[in-house]
């Protein structure tokens, strides 16, 4: 285990923006991590996963500690469901495509999130009707403090649209370090009516879809839409879709007849932000090296070289454009650092 000075973080974070880690560690297991948070001198640690939702905006001058947890366990298995635990620096769509190779349903929508296992709790990762409290049974922690290790329960993560406890309260106060889910073993209850699923198995010609045609169908739908980071640095959405009251939509209707929308509550509406964002003009628009991606203006891309304050100003121009044109404010789902 090497403490190493002076590390371009570029190769770990999907938005490739360079900048620097005045002292970095890559811990591969929990007495590594353990033993890093013990002799530190650094009070608050940076904390670097998958590096799928942020956008780095300056150097880190703490102590970033690289989680690189591997493995994956099946820890209870009965008639009808499996537990399956996946430690915290599995890449996540290589897990799902771990428990589909196994047939294990509940996780087949969430394919091709980017990021690691260990990250995927703090925001509550969602795709296509379908987010991670919905399987999740518990994670465990490790206290940033104390070096000691806890498990938290689904209530006591307290999960919300893209929010955690871990994103609120305890932000900076524990490292997670596995996630167990709850899979199915047969009889999936498999989602297929949210976005253009339906649509990809018919062009499949998939009448009667498994856990793995489902998974291949969101592949395709988001790898036409979405840009690959390895190729294009870009963290995936980098807004939440903003929920209004029926009110507002109701009379935004009035003048957009073509807003699309879903229905939350009786009172609450769901817009989705790229449809606001691109409605505003932003959709395909390049600044030199940073813009808006072409097919999901949801997406804000690092074309090369651009800085994270660019592709931060472009972020905040978008969210006071949209204020401005629908009176709706939108939020960043990607961490700002």
């Amino acid at each position: 285990m090497l403490v190493q000075h002076h590390i371009s973080l570029k190769p770990y974070n999907t938005f490739g923006i360079d900048v620097s880690a005045h002292n970095f560690v890559s811990v591969s297991s929990l007495q590594d991590l353990k033993s890093v948070l013990a002799n530190t001198q650094t009070k608050q640690p940076f904390i670097l996963g998958g590096g799928s939702n942020m956008l780095l905006t300056k150097d880190i001058e703490e102590l970033v500690i690289h989680v690189n947890l591997k493995g994956i366990e099946i820890i209870e298995e009965q008639n009808d469901y499996v537990l399956v635990k996946g430690n915290a620096g599995e890449n996540w769509h290589e897990f799902v495509l771990w428990c589909l190779d196994h047939n294990f349903g509940g996780i087949e929508n969430l394919s091709l999130i980017p990021g690691n296992i260990g990250t995927a709790p703090i925001q509550n990762i969602g795709a296509y009707g379908v987010e991670l409290k919905d399987v999740f049974e518990n994670c465990e922690a490790m206290d940033i403090a104390t070096q000691e290790l806890v498990t938290f329960s689904k209530e006591q993560c307290q999960f919300g649209y893209r929010e955690s406890y871990f994103k609120n309260e305890a932000k900076g106060h524990y490292i997670i370090t596995s996630v167990t889910l709850k899979l199915t073993k047969g009889n999936h209850k498999l989602h297929t009516d949210y976005g253009a699923i339906m649509a990809q198995l018919a062009a499949d010609n998939i009448s009667k879809p498994s856990v793995k045609d489902i998974s291949n169908a969101v592949i395709a739908i988001r790898e036409s839409k979405l840009p690959n980071p390895k190729k294009i640095g870009n963290s995936g959405s980098f807004f939440k879709n903003p929920v209004i009251s029926k009110q507002q939509f109701e009379q935004l209707k009035e003048q957009f007849p073509n807003i699309p929308s879903y229905v939350v509550s009786q009172d609450a509406i769901k817009v989705p932000a790229g449809w606001l964002i691109e409605t505003a003009g932003f959709k395909g628009k390049a600044f030199g090296s940073y813009g808006v991606h072409k097919q999901q203006a949801l997406v804000l891309v690092n074309y090369g070289g651009a800085k994270g304050e660019d592709i931060f100003e472009l972020a905040k121009l978008i969210q006071d454009t949209v204020k401005r044109l629908f009176g709706i404010s939108i939020e960043m789902e990607v961490n700002i650092i």
